[in-house]
């Protein structure tokens, strides 16, 4: 038998910079008196609906696959709960796609979101400071899945959008708010 080695899981940048410098601001701004009062992260939930698809299975399951290249890990497909004579949806469908980040896959997917992603947003001039829930936790939408470095043009058959949602320990939004742009989230100036 061979003696396997464990390897020691290197710390996303993102999750480094949050303990090392984002804390002590955020402690020094807010009078914390205990570090585990800072707001922190607890995860990120990416959601994809694929309706559009919903009969084609080719198509949607290249959809999966390009959410799964964006996040690094497989998502969940979503079925519809209720049939919509309308939408010309049954009960039981696939419709779409979610995929919920934690630990280092929550930090390195932030990380390309706020560093290489959004950059590459046409016309970029920042994320809306207005789409917090009143609970600390941050909703963005995506117009297009290109913005990634993941995602090849030649190879996409449609361009889609998703959500992001990024979800906090944080009591109110301005506490939120704090922490993400601190961990460099591109805000808008008001």
């Amino acid at each position: 038998m061979e003696n396997k080695e464990t390897k020691a899981v290197e710390k996303p940048r993102l999750a480094k910079f949050y303990k090392e410098k984002v804390v002590a601001a955020l402690q020094k701004a807010y009078n914390y008196k205990n570090v585990n009062e800072v707001p922190a992260l607890v995860k990120i939930v990416v959601n994809a609906g694929l309706g559009d698809v919903k009969d084609n299975a080719k198509s949607f399951q290249e959809a999966v696959d390009e959410l799964g290249l964006i996040t690094g890990q497989k998502p969940a497909i979503a079925a519809a709960k209720k049939a919509v004579a309308n939408f010309k949806v049954r009960e039981g469908m696939k419709i779409g796609a979610k995929v919920t980040l934690r630990g280092n896959t929550m930090w390195e997917f932030l990380d390309r979101l706020i560093s290489v992603a959004l950059p590459r947003v046409r016309d970029f001039r920042g994320v809306s400071p207005k789409s917090f829930d009143g609970r600390g936790n941050y909703c963005m939408g995506v117009k297009e899945q290109l913005i990634f470095p993941e995602i090849d043009y030649d190879k996409i058959e449609k361009v889609r959008g998703f959500d992001i949602c990024i979800v906090t320990t944080a009591k109110s939004d301005e506490e939120a708010k704090a922490l993400l742009t601190e961990l460099g989230m591109p805000f808008k100036k008001a």
